[in-house]
């Protein structure tokens, strides 16, 4: 039961955390999220699959592909 409820408490406080980090975010987005600016992600510097950017592009939006 302990383990139960530790588990229970570790993910309250993760998705609290990540709540607030929405919440003080700018149009609540994340930083970085475009795959394509991630070295470890992309070695070959393909597009993003997302927006259709290039690594050396920067701020991914979803309305670039449009």
């Amino acid at each position: 039961m302990k383990l139960v409820l530790l588990t229970v408490g570790i993910l309250a406080v993760a998705i609290a955390g990540i709540t607030i980090k929405l919440w003080a975010k700018k149009d609540g987005k994340f930083a970085g999220t475009c795959a394509s600016q991630s070295p470890f992600l992309n070695k070959n510097g393909e597009a993003c699959g997302y927006c259709g950017k290039l690594p050396t592009e920067q701020d991914c939006k979803r309305d670039a592909v449009a």
